[in-house]
């Protein structure tokens, strides 16, 4: 692990930059590969789809099973925001409309 860290060591330094809600923000990311992980293993158990359209339906249907076990909202979301509009001012705020 040591060796992990020391190699991607540039990589990790600029992430100590952020604030603490900011990081917090960032490494709650599991959840977006946990939500990868359901697509990809749904598509990979059927295995090949006859349209495009049917590949859709698919998906469609594991993100509506999946949006029924999700019952937290992003923690301090509103402290992280005020920590990216410190950050990113005015290109923050116009993503946000």
């Amino acid at each position: 692990m040591a060796q992990s860290w020391r190699r991607a060591w540039g990589e990790v330094v600029p992430f100590f930059a952020f604030p603490k809600e900011v990081r917090r923000l960032i490494y709650t990311t599991n959840a977006i590969e946990a939500l990868n992980s359901k697509l990809r293993r749904a598509v990979r158990a059927r295995g090949h789809f006859p349209t495009d359209e049917a590949a859709l339906k698919l998906l469609f249907l594991v993100l509506n099973r999946t949006e029924n076990e999700w019952t937290m909202p992003a923690r301090e979301w509103s402290l992280t925001k005020a920590q990216f509009a410190i950050l990113f001012g005015e290109r923050f705020t116009r993503a946000m409309v």
